[in-house]
């Protein structure tokens, strides 16, 4: 979880003359709330007046970016849509978005020169949401990431700058082209030379949302905002009490779980301890992350989509599945790991796989759309981009990328489309195009990005 440093005079106290929200707290915990429309406009607030309960400003909804990642490419069979809107025709691995076609875009096309041509696996992942040349040996060279350039600047706004998580260890070492295995394992770089490090348990991602510390961090935090919850509740309307009451029910049951993968981890360290390992090189569950790696990734949306609907946060990204993953997918009757079921990508297995990690995108997008924000919803004010560093992992192929999009950013994306760029000159389908145009929609103007210098055409 990414806090920047703060210029001096700013506070990491979000600006509250943009958001009509409050927060709770209590003894070594900080709730930060939805957005509740009958909370009184008195000015700005100081962090005691926060603390102590509904005291906002003015309305601004705020903008949100999160991406999703799969590595090894998808079944290039089934990656397809036609049509638009309502009677958009989608594949069976795009099955799952079929409530949500009114507001995904389908973007095909799309390639990254720099990561062409280079080698396989890290040489396609290092530079995804960079664009920039990137270097093999001991000493890691990428650029800073997308993701991260929102976040150093929207993040000022918000008590967290971004949130980056994984559902996946990272690897150490080096791939046989000579190029670090840190490249295949982040995706997120927080400048050229240092990737994000990837927080890949619920329970410290969970902490982290709540700023939840102490002796008493194992205790339930909703038990200890109750009184201010209950005082907050008596002052807004019956509304907007319903809005909290289904919020604090969200908190509640993902809270339930990471009680349990709580003491998995505590487990999984003193086992460690006494083996005198280190946790990280012990293999799942006995490291502690979540053996099922369905609750895993459910959680880790189910997190982000908290700090969205809070605007704890708004940049997140969540790799599901590194690249040269090693997961095992049994509930999907697929006997292969993750990468080895990628060289076979046509098979019905790997079908099964890339449905089952878009199927992540269709829940968290479906989570946010169930959260009203004024006339809308928090997904309608967010762009959720949901990406692969390849297309086929059989062939390596990253001469084009999928990408899926959920959400209109406020009404300044248009969906509902499927844009396919295949066939166009090389400068007119670069990833790193799209990347300007979404950061020009969230207020960040730059002249150039990466590889690319003007905005994704008809986007």
């Amino acid at each position: 979880m990414k806090k920047k440093p703060l210029p001096p005079g700013r506070s990491r106290e979000p600006n509250l003359t943009l958001s009509r929200r409050t927060f709770l707290q209590g003894v070594g915990v900080t709730m930060a709330l939805p957005w509740l429309e009958s909370l009184p406009v008195v000015g700005p607030a100081s962090a005691a007046t926060v603390a102590a309960g509904p005291v906002v400003a003015a309305a601004t909804f705020p903008q949100r970016f999160g991406v999703l990642f799969m590595g090894c490419g998808v079944n290039p069979n089934e990656w397809w849509a036609k049509g638009a809107g309502a009677q958009m025709e989608l594949s069976k691995t795009l099955a799952p978005l079929e409530g949500l076609k009114g507001k995904i875009n389908v973007i095909n096309g799309l390639f990254n020169k720099k990561a062409t041509k280079q080698g396989i696996h890290p040489a396609q992942t290092g530079n995804l949401l960079s664009g920039v040349p990137f270097t093999k040996g001991a000493i890691i060279h990428s650029g800073t990431s997308v993701d991260q350039v929102i976040a150093n600047q929207v993040g000022q706004d918000t008590l967290q700058a971004s949130m980056v998580l994984a559902c996946e260890q990272p690897m150490t070492g080096y791939h046989e082209s000579n190029f670090s295995n840190a490249y295949s394992s982040h995706i997120s770089w927080q400048n050229a030379d240092s990737p994000v490090p990837n927080e890949m348990y619920p329970s410290l991602a969970f902490d982290s949302l709540f700023e939840n510390s102490g002796s008493q961090r194992n205790l339930s935090v909703l038990d200890r905002v109750k009184d201010r919850a209950a005082q907050l509740s008596r002052q807004i309307s019956s509304t907007d009490k319903g809005k909290l009451d289904e919020y604090l029910e969200s908190v509640r049951a993902v809270e339930k779980n990471i009680e349990r993968m709580r003491a998995d981890k505590s487990r999984a360290e003193a086992r460690a301890q006494g083996k005198g390992q280190p946790l990280f090189a012990m293999k799942r569950p006995d490291n502690g992350l979540p053996e099922d790696l369905r609750e895993h990734a459910r959680l880790m949306c189910d997190i982000i989509a908290l700090g969205f609907q809070t605007d704890k946060t708004r940049v997140a990204s969540l790799i599901l599945a590194r690249d040269l993953s090693s997961l095992y997918y049994p509930f999907l009757d697929v006997r292969e790991a993750h990468h080895s079921a990628s060289h076979n990508d046509t098979s019905e297995g790997y079908e099964r796989i890339a449905r089952f990690h878009l199927s992540q995108l269709a829940y968290l997008a479906k989570r946010l759309d169930a959260m009203p924000e004024g006339e809308g919803t928090v997904l309608d004010h967010t762009c959720l981009m949901f990406m692969s560093n390849m297309f086929s992992g059989t062939k390596h192929d990253n001469t084009k990328v999928p990408i899926i999009t959920a959400g209109g950013l406020g009404g300044t994306l248009q969906t509902g489309r499927v844009l396919d760029y295949t066939g166009r000159a090389e400068g007119d389908r670069k990833l790193c195009s799209l990347y300007l145009g979404l950061m020009d929609r969230m207020g960040v103007k730059l002249d150039h990005f990466g590889d690319a210098d003007h905005r994704l055409a008809e986007l």
